[in-house]
């Protein structure tokens, strides 16, 4: 399994190179010597700065952080940066190169990311002291490490956590104490009670594999991620590498999906927002005034029909599609079956060819749906299958899409036995386990071509 924030600092590696080509264009667009061979330059200065991120590269949560911590942080790895620089100088640069020039660059280049970071800093710190990218989290465990743990959380916002509270691994536990919500048997209550996010786990039981089967099967259940966090020593007797270093703590991701990797989700939104821009502009802008009008003219009521479902962490969203129905008091309540007498003239169009759907490239390019993703229900059925689908939830660990691998497997529309839900959250589950960029092209291809089409390409 790779770290949590794995992908986060790829992110923060591109942001330090587009820093770098900036400084470098402006001081090279003084010094007509280096503007000739500004690309030269370029490679050196990036292959200098790949190599010192990865040489020191800061792999934690910055727990006790302020910005002077990571001044001081920064400021180390641009010495590296430096020294790696002035080595690769002569076997990449031209003979003409002077050492003048890459120190001024290099001046250019600390001050924009020491300002840079100071404003993203300040920008953060401030929202989440406003209560803004926060999440609700919990921490299980009284004992002393759960403690200093919740105060190294509730003395950094700049984290985006909110501490409810924590809760007790056992049931000799003082139940006065407010800052306890309860115990272990209540996760699922205290749940849905707090909008809890994340659970942090601490206590050294929960690393034994029958314990932490059982946690984690609870956890999945009501769409709780945790993060199992322990002593260096403990993490280094057991050879686990994979995790993120804060001081003398190790934080660890044992429910791990690909798309927690920030640098997948940075691809796949990259390519949510393109595909739905085209669609939006190629597709939806002719056709959208002509849809209206037919829905129209074929029954009183809106053009759109917008409900809210369930999305990724449990988020509530309105859904928006072409309304294909008559207006009735049940939508939120019953599906549509065969030959509802709810669903219009148009309404039966529309569902038969997918059209409904095309409003939810909106939902998309605001990014509360993907192209692709496990396909989000109605709040009825959220709380009616969780109930009855062990790990049901797991399928909100990520957006919800407008097509995905159950229905292109046929498993779509009504769900009117609890076998077929079950089927869904099969193949949504084995989506989330295995995905990757190309399996969304495949589901795209299969959404418009069939599965027929695609076999006979292959």
């Amino acid at each position: 399994m790779q770290p949590e924030n794995k992908g986060l600092r790829f992110l923060f590696l591109i942001l330090d190179i587009s820093l770098l080509f900036i400084a470098v264009f402006i001081i090279s667009y003084y010094n007509q010597i280096a503007k000739s061979d500004v690309n030269l330059y370029l490679l050196h200065a990036t292959l200098a700065e790949i190599i010192a991120y990865t040489l020191y590269s800061k792999r934690n949560y910055y727990f006790l952080d302020n910005y002077k911590s990571r001044l001081k942080h920064i400021t180390f790895r641009m010495i590296v940066f430096v020294m790696v620089l002035v080595l690769l100088a002569k076997p990449i640069l031209p003979n003409n190169f002077t050492y003048q020039f890459l120190f001024q660059y290099f001046g250019i280049f600390y001050l924009l990311k020491i300002t840079v970071f100071y404003f993203l800093y300040k920008y953060l710190s401030y929202g989440r002291k406003k209560g803004r990218f926060l999440r609700n989290i919990v921490i299980l465990g009284l004992r002393e490490n759960d403690v200093l743990l919740g105060y190294l959380i509730e003395k950094n916002p700049t984290l985006g956590f909110n501490l409810i509270g924590y809760i007790a691994d056992t049931d000799d536990y003082d139940r006065n104490d407010k800052s306890i919500l309860g115990n272990i048997d209540e996760i699922e209550t205290l749940v849905n009670e707090h909008q809890i996010k994340k659970i942090f786990v601490t206590p050294s039981k929960y690393f034994e594999v029958e314990n932490a089967r059982k946690l984690l099967g609870i956890c999945n259940k009501v769409g709780l991620k945790a993060r199992y966090v322990m002593m260096n020593t403990y993490w280094n007797e057991r050879r686990v590498n994979d995790a993120d270093f804060v001081n003398s703590l190790a934080i660890y991701n044992p429910q791990e999906i690909p798309l927690d990797n920030f640098s997948n989700i940075f691809i796949k939104r990259i390519f949510d927002v393109a595909f739905s821009s085209l669609v939006i502009l190629l597709l939806f802008s002719w056709l959208f005034p002509i849809i209206a009008l037919i829905i129209k003219l074929d029954s009183k009521g809106p053009v759109f029909f917008v409900q809210k479902r369930t999305g990724i962490d449990n988020m509530i969203f309105n859904c928006i599609k072409f309304r294909t129905m008559q207006v009735n008091n049940d939508a939120d309540n019953k599906q549509a079956v065969i030959n509802d007498s709810r669903i219009s003239r148009v309404g039966a169009i529309l569902r038969k060819y997918n059209i409904d759907e095309l409003p939810q490239f909106i939902n998309v390019l605001l990014g509360e749906m993907s192209v692709v993703g496990p396909r989000p229900h109605m709040l009825k059925h959220t709380n009616q299958y969780s109930a009855l689908i062990n790990h049901y939830k797991v399928r909100h660990y990520v957006k919800p899409g407008v097509t995905g691998w159950a229905q292109v497997n046929g498993y779509r529309g009504l769900t009117d036995e609890l076998w077929k839900m079950e089927k869904r959250v099969d193949y949504d589950m084995e989506y989330l386990k295995n995905w990757n960029f190309l399996w969304d092209i495949k589901i795209i291809f299969l959404t418009l071509f069939g599965k027929d089409t695609f076999e006979n390409a292959m």
